[in-house]
């Protein structure tokens, strides 16, 4: 049983008292346990998609996305709203990945921002099955595809993460 509802959290924590068309109906998928795909217009909200179910269940939500910019970005206003984040890029000395893997095995974080290259990394996932993983979310999906512009080989190995 879910201790907050989505609508409580969108309120909360994040000042709306009414969900954008389909967010809710993604929220209810990804909340019913359900591999979901949330396509939505650029502005539409999808963040929010992946953070208010996230709020609701217990672990780390771990978040897959390419770009540093929009990492920074989300942990900072996540951090700002009282809603503990961190990131895990290149740019982070291996001790301070270390603490914040660690951090994340006792629950000090809700979120887990980190590239999609950092799955090839083997002590990276080794210590990611200590960690209580709520779900994973991919941000900016369309990096996937092959005949994208910014194709990005290592969203293929996020198959074989969810089955370690």
């Amino acid at each position: 049983m879910l201790e907050k509802t989505p609508k409580s959290i969108l309120k909360e924590y994040f000042g709306y008292d009414e969900f954008r068309p389909l967010q809710e109906q993604i929220i209810n998928s990804i909340l019913a346990n359900n591999d979901t795909l949330a396509l939505l217009p650029t502005g539409g909200g999808k963040s929010l998609c992946f953070q208010v179910p996230a709020m609701c269940l217990e672990g780390v939500c771990l978040v897959v996305t390419p770009l540093i910019a929009l990492m920074n970005d989300q942990v900072f206003h996540l951090n700002k709203k009282g809603i503990p984040a961190a990131m895990i890029n290149a740019s982070i000395p291996q001790n301070q990945i270390d603490r914040i893997l660690n951090n994340c095995v006792f629950k000090q974080y809700k979120f887990l921002y980190i590239a999609p290259e950092r799955i090839k990394n083997k002590d990276f996932i080794e210590k990611l099955k200590e960690i209580n993983i709520s779900f994973i979310a991919i941000d900016e999906a369309h990096c996937i595809s092959q005949w994208g512009y910014d194709f990005r080989p290592a969203y293929m190995r996020i198959a074989n993460l969810r089955e370690e």
